[in-house]
């Protein structure tokens, strides 16, 4: 038999709920599904039936969730066993394998094939499909479906969720990256899974521009990704560090991790001159660290070095290297700046901290509090260690916005550390950011988040992530011209980075500028093209500009954890469908309504529900969720403001005073 068209869907027997719908959807847009339930039942001739459909099918969709984590046994492992084998007779480059991740399970570690680590993910919560998803899979079989008809494929189930799904994950010092833009009109705002990069290329601008990527690990028994990581995150810091010399920022560089691309076009695309890549190796209690300077418009090798230490050494060995590719710059490293404030001196401390920032990059609450565990381990055996510190600060804010952590408990100690860490470095743009969304979001002071920004602003941080935290938080409280220039400086850091676009995107709208917000969001979107969350910030500058049609099409392309019934909610009561959107903020409320009640209470107010609007308003102050001092410029808010009681919500806002508090 030649090859199908046809799809393969491989899923644990626990998950036939969610395979279901995957399928479902797959096969109303015509695409031909071959799964288990119908077509493959078949006693005897089972096994040999499976081995003809692996063979003969187009594409391989393996469903991973915690249910395939936990059976080290099972018939599916057998068919990813049997699809493993075909890939050695394809082409590099002929996609086959698409895995499906349907719930929180982090891919890093995931018990699948190391082939499958190969490959680009998908998120699908609960088996919730997306057009998106569907036009991709008819592409790759060879059958593109149009818009229409991949919108057409998609159900209309929401999945119930106690606390939010791991792609809601946020990281704590990027904080804006999950917030709705509650000033700008209730935008969405979600952490994303990196995804490979297709953006236009920057321009290249500056002679004296490098760009780090994450070492690659090639010890023998392959456990020391996280010390590679570290390593690269550590030059990036160093070398941030030498005037005159520009250097790109993490979140754009580790988006090429595990992707063997030319370096010549990573080049071009990161908009830098020179690039540097390398390797770590442990034997024993050695550790060696080989990196190499290469001209990335040429290709040219410009300088190697390698460096053999001690794992106790592993701080004299990373300036050693700053030192080398600084020289090979043709650069002079200064004094200024070179020596981080607390920089540990307890070797074990560092390698707790090393642990700690891999843990946290799976990105899903059980990651934040491994991660967690590990920085306070390497704060007690070095307290002046600064950057646990400041990523223990990361861990404590995502636990607390994925539930984790209730709010009385996090947001005090999240300011006790910033506190703590600024008592020792006085000028930390992070603490100072992150002080900055304490006072906007649990003080409700307005007073003291600007001092903040001004902190942040006095500092002349080259931090990417603090800059386009305080560029955001500029925005809600007025200071418009401050917020375009921590955005863009962190912008001309990170180039790449679909987050801070994201941020520009409703600082924009913050200003009234709904079409610069538009253009932003989608530049989020062509750099990181699977994200969940930017379609509904787009429909929301859509709606704002009364492009209902367009504004629908871009709320019904979002995903259920994107924001999508919040976003149809809104549309769909513009277009005059009140049931439809009744029906999709009921979901949401069902949902999300605990996580995000000021978002509940924006669509009551757009709609006209004022009692409810204020009800839902008062849990947002209880609940410490994230509107806090934007709740006074909150444009779906302003059909409140000729109401006595939003004069009262008002005051308790202007005074930080919030019903329910026990602190």
């Amino acid at each position: 038999m030649g090859e199908s068209k046809a799809v393969f869907l491989s899923y644990a027997s626990e998950d036939v709920e969610a395979a279901q719908r995957i399928a479902d959807s797959l096969k109303t847009a015509g695409i031909e599904v071959w799964f288990d339930q119908t077509e493959l039942r078949g006693g005897d001739l089972w096994d040999r039936q499976i081995h003809e459909k692996i063979h003969d099918c187009r594409l391989f969709i393996p469903v991973i969730s915690t249910n395939t984590e936990a059976r080290d046994e099972g018939y599916f492992r057998r068919e990813w066993t049997l699809a493993v084998a075909r890939t050695r007779d394809l082409a590099e480059k002929r996609p086959f394998l698409v895995p499906i991740v349907i719930d929180s399970t982090p891919e890093k570690g995931a018990s699948v094939p190391e082939k499958f680590h190969q490959v680009q993910w998908t998120r699908l919560r609960g088996g919730e499909t997306t057009p998106d998803f569907v036009s991709r899979i008819a592409t790759l079989i060879g059958s593109p479906l149009s818009a229409a008809h991949a919108s057409a494929s998609i159900g209309s189930r929401s999945i119930p969720s106690a606390t939010p799904p791991a792609r809601w994950t946020r990281i704590w010092a990027l904080a804006l990256l999950t917030l709705s833009m509650a000033t700008a009109g209730g935008g969405w705002l979600i952490w994303r899974q990196r995804s490979p990069v297709s953006a236009p290329a920057p321009v290249v601008k500056d002679e004296k521009s490098v760009a780090v990527l994450p070492f690659v690990d090639l010890s023998e028994k392959h456990d020391q990704e996280y010390f590679g990581d570290g390593m690269a995150e550590a030059l990036i810091d160093l070398l941030a560090r030498i005037p005159g010399l520009t250097v790109i920022g993490r979140t754009s560089t580790f988006q090429f991790k595990g992707h063997n691309e030319d370096l010549r076009a990573i080049g071009t695309k990161l908009g830098v001159v020179y690039i540097v890549e390398g390797s770590v190796r442990s034997a024993g209690s050695r550790i060696r660290v080989t990196a190499q300077l290469i001209d990335a418009r040429s290709g040219a090798h410009v300088w190697s070095d390698s460096y053999d230490h001690e794992i106790g050494d592993v701080l004299v060995l990373q300036d050693e290297l700053a030192a080398g590719i600084a020289r090979a710059l043709q650069l002079v490293v200064g004094a200024d700046g070179r020596t981080l404030v607390g920089t540990v001196v307890n070797p074990d401390a560092y390698k707790l901290y090393l642990r700690g920032r891999f843990a946290f990059d799976r990105l899903d609450l059980a990651g934040f509090k491994e991660a967690r565990g590990y920085f306070e381990q390497a704060l007690a055996l070095d307290p002046s260690f600064l950057q646990s510190s400041e990523w223990l600060l990361s861990a404590y804010g995502n636990e607390w916005f994925l539930g984790g952590i209730p709010g009385n408990v996090a947001l005090p100690r999240i300011r006790g550390l910033a506190e703590e860490i600024l008592q020792r470095d006085p000028a930390s743009p992070l603490a100072h950011a992150e002080l900055a969304w304490v006072h906007a979001y649990y003080d409700l002071d307005r007073g003291g988040t600007e001092r903040e920004i001004d902190a942040v602003l006095a500092s002349k941080t080259r931090n990417p992530y603090a800059l386009y935290i305080t560029g955001y938080i500029a925005s809600t409280v007025g200071r418009h011209d401050d917020a375009a220039r921590l955005l863009h400086e962190a912008l001309a850091i990170d180039p790449l980075s679909p987050d801070a676009y994201y941020a520009l995107s409703g600082a924009l709208a913050n200003a009234g500028d709904y079409v610069g917000s538009e253009k932003a969001g989608r530049r989020a979107l062509e750099i990181s093209p699977s994200v969940e969350g930017i379609r509904v910030n787009i429909g929301v500058a859509l709606l704002q500009r009364h492009e209902l049609t367009a504004a629908l099409h871009e709320m019904e392309s979002e995903t259920p954890i994107g924001g999508r019934d919040y976003g149809l909610a809104l549309v769909q009561f513009a277009l005059g469908n009140k049931a439809a959107s009744e029906a999709a903020l009921d979901r949401f409320v069902r949902d999300y309504g605990e996580i995000f009640p000021c978002q509940v209470a924006e669509v009551y107010a757009y709609r006209g529900q004022r009692d409810l609007a204020f009800r839902w308003l008062d849990k947002s102050l209880q609940v410490h969720d994230l509107c806090g001092i934007g709740l006074e410029t909150d444009s779906w808010l302003v059909s409140l403001h000729d109401d006595p009681r939003w004069k009262v919500l008002m005051n308790r806002v202007q005074s930080g005073s919030k019903t329910g508090d026990r602190n």
